[in-house]
Formats: structure tokens, sequence, C-alpha cells
């Protein structure tokens, strides 16, 4: 406790005297960072392929290039993302000048999960630092390879009056959350989730968190079947489908379904092989705990593709289950692996009602060659996130904000929204120390003509140039 009590005064002694403020630092800062990124990009590669299975080309699209990404957008774009930003004025405040200015919040804490243990901790790194907070960074201790160089190497290449990692398991965590942070980034589970805002109501931390849940996936009668079920098969096993995004189960008719099942085996062939386990694009389960969880919910419904394992290697094949009923364990909690149910619904109406009976989800799926259908989806349904006719390829897009609704979490970052997120936007207004006459009418007693001038001056407001 007294090496975290330290650790968390000096960052804040650090942040008073405002040596983090400048953008000279900030920027200082997310340079170093693309640093670390270039220069040990063997070895986190490395770190991946031991903690995930990753091949080296999974990592860098879903974890190397998508970091470097944010630090770039960052760095191009930190003097116009710090400046004030002019706000409108009425008559009252015609000579004022009204603006909003984006302040660091002062000590940031970060705690990110292990699925995608490189993106999900420097992705929101990079919006607090550019964002001019200290930061605390609580890595996984499950992705134990990518935690050690998160903890070992990462400090060497940032300013450490500013910047700390702190390890442990969820004992540690628990005693980190009971010291007073100015802001919480949490990814991981919904249940965790809650007692990160319980530990965080506390001191009346703000917060965001990514949650998870279970993403419908929904598949229209008017489809090509082998489009779906590429797409879908490469979105849900892709890392092994431990993917807080990822379909989680498809909603379709007994009819799509026959013609969806040959098209999913064909797709995963190609994708993986005959032999999946021998694929070195097909990753493992974490660890022993979530394999066995993994492995006992292949006993839900029926295997109609894959269901092998093998727990030496923590490998579950691309499976699909079918007859899958809705109180199930498998529909129950987000799967977390490479199992993909199928639920049978009659028509969209009923897929929709099926999906809003249960809580907003991170992401949702709609395929159809009608756009009417892909957007009756989207209209009537509620999500973090929603892909017609695409899986979470919208994950690379710096230009869209992740974040979830109810259950699936609160709050939003990745380019922009990241610097936003991290920054208290404090509205201010300054008036001249003068001008006293001008202002003398808002004071009492106030006559009719007194009342009628304030209230018409309220009332009016004036565009700025921006």
């Amino acid at each position: 406790m007294d090496h975290i009590e330290d650790t968390l005064q000096r960052l804040r002694e650090a942040f008073n005297a405002g040596r983090t403020r400048p953008a000279t630092f900030r920027a200082a800062q997310l340079r170093a960072l693309g640093r670390f990124l270039q220069d040990n990009k063997q070895l986190l590669q490395d770190t991946l392929a031991q903690d995930l299975h990753k091949s080296a080309f999974e990592s860098d699209i879903s974890e190397l290039i998508l970091c470097k990404n944010e630090v770039d957008l960052a760095l191009r774009n930190l003097q116009a993302w710090m400046q004030d930003k002019p706000a409108a004025t009425n008559v009252l405040t015609k000579l004022d000048s009204a603006f909003i200015r984006k302040e660091p919040f002062g000590l940031v804490l970060i705690i990110a999960p292990w699925n995608y243990p490189l993106n999900l901790t420097l992705v929101p790194l990079v919006g607090a630092l550019a964002a001019g907070n200290c930061v605390v960074l609580k890595p996984s201790e499950i992705s134990k390879a990518t935690e050690k160089v998160l903890a070992e190497v990462l400090p060497q290449y940032l300013d450490q009056s500013g910047f700390a990692v702190l390890l442990g398991g969820p004992q540690e965590t628990e005693q980190l959350l009971e010291h007073k942070f100015d802001y919480i980034l949490f990814t991981g589970s919904p249940r965790v989730g809650r007692i990160v805002m319980t530990a965080a109501a506390k001191h009346l931390t703000p917060v965001t968190l990514e949650l998870g849940g279970k993403n419908p996936c929904y598949v229209d009668d008017n489809c090509d079947p082998q489009t779906v079920a590429n797409r879908v098969a490469w979105f849900r096993y892709f890392n092994a489908g431990q993917t807080c995004v990822a379909p989680d189960y498809i909603l379709c008719s007994p009819e799509t379904q026959e013609r969806l099942l040959p098209a999913l085996q064909t797709a995963i062939t190609r994708f993986y092989g005959n032999d999946p386990q021998s694929s070195p694009d097909l990753g493992r389960i974490i660890n022993q705990k979530q394999f066995q969880r993994l492995r006992a919910l292949l006993g839900c419904g029926r295997v109609a593709i894959g269901g092998q394992s093998d727990e030496s290697q923590r490998y579950i094949a691309p499976t699909v289950l079918v007859d899958v009923q809705e109180t199930e364990p498998v529909m129950q909690e987000e799967i977390f692996g490479p199992i993909l149910p199928i639920v049978s619904v009659r028509s969209l109406d009923e897929a929709i009602d099926f999906i809003n009976r249960r809580e907003k989800p991170l992401a949702l799926y709609a395929f159809s060659n009608s756009s009417q259908v892909v957007n009756q989806m989207l209209d009537r349904t509620s999500s973090g996130n929603f892909g017609g006719n695409e899986g979470f390829i919208y994950m690379t897009l710096t230009s869209l904000p992740l974040g979830g609704v109810g259950n699936s979490g609160m709050g939003r970052y990745h380019g922009k929204f990241s610097f936003d997120t991290f920054s208290h936007h404090r509205a201010c207004l300054l008036s001249h120390a003068g001008l006293e006459k001008l202002k003398e009418i808002r004071y009492p007693p106030y006559t009719a003509w007194t009342q009628q001038m304030i209230s018409w001056a309220l009332a009016s407001q004036s565009c700025t140039l921006l």
C-alpha cells in the first residue's frame, strides 16, 4: 500500500506543478510512445504470440498498427484539439468572451483487459497523455508476457514524473481502487465494471466503462449465405473469438440456417484448413480457466460444426451450435471464444423483439441484401456500435467512437473522442473589468422596462464567428 500511495503522490505533485500540461510535453510523450511501438515491434509480436498464439500479422492489424494510428492522429491534431472552442453569446454577454477550455482531469487510471492487451491499454493511454493527464496503467495480469513488457520496457520511454505502471491481480486492483483518482477508464466485464463504478462513486470519480455483452447478429433470408458466412466467420473466430465486439450469436430463420451452415463450414475450411488446430492464423484460449468455461459451453444445443478441443494447447475448434435454447448457458453469458450459436426466429420483427428483451449489447450486426431490413434493425434497436453487412472493421476507424450503452458500458473513446473523454470541458466567460454602466441594467430594483429588456436580452442568442 505504501508503494501505491508513494506512486500516486509523486504523480499528483507532478500534475499540480503543471508538468504535463504544456503541448510540448504532451507531444514528447506521444512521440516516445510511438518509438516504443516501433523499436519493440518484434518483441511485442512475440509476447502476443506467447499470450494468445496470435500470428505476427494478426498482432499488427489488431494491435500495433491501430495503436500507431492513434499516436499519429493525436500528434497531427494536438494543437487544434487543445485550442479553446468559442461559444455563442446572448445580448447580455455580447461584449464578453465565451469559450470552452479543454483541461486535463489530473490523475487518470486505465485498467486494461487481456484479450487485446496492447491495443486496449495503449489506445486509451494516447488520449490520456494527449489531454495532459498523469496516468497510472494497470495492465491485465492474465496476459502475462504483455504485462511484463508494459511494466519493464514502456516506462523506459515515458517520463516517470507523469506515468506509472502498477501490477497485480484482483486483490491489488481492489486496493488500487480505494484511492482517489480524477478519472477511471475500465475495459472488462459488466460484473467487474460494477465493482469499479462502486469504488469510483465513493470519490465521485467519473468513469468510462467499456464492457461486454452478447452481441446479436441478424441474418435475413434475403442474403448471399457465403458472403455472410465469410464475414461472420472471420469476425467470430478472429483472436479465437476473444473479442468484446465479436458477433456472439446468430438470429435467423430455419431456412436460412440450412443455407448458412454449409457456407460457414466452407469459410472455416478456407480460412483455417481441414485441420484448424495446425493453422498459424487461429489463436488459443488465454488460460485454463477460460478454456474449461468454454468447453462446458460446447454442451449447449447441438454441435453442427467443429466442437473439438485440446486442453494441452488450450485449443477449441471454430464451432457452430444449433438447436440452442435461450435459457442455456451459452445464451446467458458472453461467450468470448470460438463458439457461435444459432437461434431460430421466424421474422425480422421477432429478431428485433428478441434483441430488445435483453440487455443492450456493445455491438449489433445485420446482414441483408435489403437496405430496408438493415435500416429497420438500426432504427428499432440500441447498441454501442452497429455494423450493417459488416463486422467490427469499424474498430479501425479513428473517426468513430468505441463505447457501450446500458449494460455494455458508458462513455466512449478512440481518436479525438479519447482526447475529449480525458479532458474536462470547462465553461469560461471573460468579461471586461469596466463598462459598468452597460451592466447596471441587470441590478435591482427592477422596473417594468428593465424586466422587459433583461428578458429580451436573455432570449436573444448571437452567432459566434469561428
